[in-house]
């Protein structure tokens, strides 16, 4: 502040002066009046003009500048990046360095800080990436199309389209999932089907982090494995935990989840999970009734 201030009343006094590039000055020695000459950007006045010597002029040492004419005694020290804050442009003798906030952050007017780019969550998608000086902006995914995670980054994508691929549609696409296909023909416990659903699920439903850690806590597993401790991992730990259970998860264990959900205090979430998969069996048995009956 104080460096903007010192510039903005040497601007002022540049301007009012006959010409910009002097200084008016009184010999203290002779009380002469003299226009002495200003310093030019990148260097500072070391020794006032005299009756007898012009001004005399060095340059701005290292890690230091001036932007303009000048006649000030010392050159203004290069200001440090803040943190979250990475160089855009490096200090020189004629301009002080420039900051920008680092990459996944933009500078937020309203707490004068650097802040984390908003993550556009399931069913949106990236409509304007965010930059150093502007937040991400979202739009509701349309159109068939879908966005199954919680990204900063990554747009809505086109649903699949089962029939293009010789394939039926066992459950239909919404903003926050993509279609799910079936083949008659190499049929699989309808479980299998529900396993594409579950990451999106729950961060769709956004279950709060109590159950959460409760539920991964829980998960029912095909061994005797002693579970891990869930207190104190944050909401994206939780998922990561969850997403990398539903990948190794059996059918069986996958249709146990419901019950897990219960137990863990999330009764409305698991009622919702448990007729997602009675209606995945209903349209497996639809679909493909008499490649199940020769089963």
């Amino acid at each position: 502040m104080l460096v903007s201030i010192l510039l903005l009343v040497l601007s002022v006094r540049l301007r009012a002066t006959a010409s910009p590039l002097t200084f008016q000055y009184r010999d203290p020695v002779t009380g002469t009046a003299l226009s002495c000459d200003r310093c030019p950007p990148g260097t500072y006045l070391l020794s006032r003009c005299s009756s007898t010597q012009k001004s005399v002029c060095a340059p701005c040492p290292e890690g230091s500048y001036t932007e303009l004419w000048n006649y000030i005694g010392n050159c203004f020290r290069c200001r440090a990046c803040e943190s979250l804050q990475v160089v855009k442009s490096a200090c020189t003798a004629t301009a002080d360095c420039r900051c920008e906030c680092q990459p996944e952050f933009y500078f937020n007017p309203d707490n004068g800080a650097c802040v984390r780019h908003r993550e556009c969550p399931p069913g949106h998608g990236v409509l304007t990436a965010g930059t150093p000086s502007q937040d991400t902006e979202c739009q509701t995914c349309s159109n068939r199309t879908f966005s199954d995670v919680s990204s900063a980054r990554l747009g809505c994508e086109q649903q699949q389209n089962c029939s293009a691929g010789g394939l039926q549609t066992l459950v239909s696409g919404s903003n926050w999932h993509d279609s799910v296909c079936v083949d008659c023909q190499q049929l699989q416990d309808g479980a299998v089907y529900l396993k594409p659903i579950l990451p999106p699920f729950f961060l769709h439903h956004r279950m709060n982090v109590k159950q959460l850690r409760r539920v991964v806590l829980r998960l029912p597993t095909s061994h005797s494995q002693k579970p891990k401790r869930t207190s104190g991992l944050d909401v994206a730990e939780l998922h990561r935990r969850l997403n990398t259970w539903v990948e190794s998860a059996s059918s069986a264990n996958i249709r146990r989840l419901p019950r897990t959900m219960i137990a863990a205090g999330a009764r409305l979430l698991a009622e919702r999970l448990r007729r997602k998969l009675q209606s995945i069996e209903a349209a497996r048995w639809k679909l493909c009734g008499q490649e199940l009956q020769n089963i």
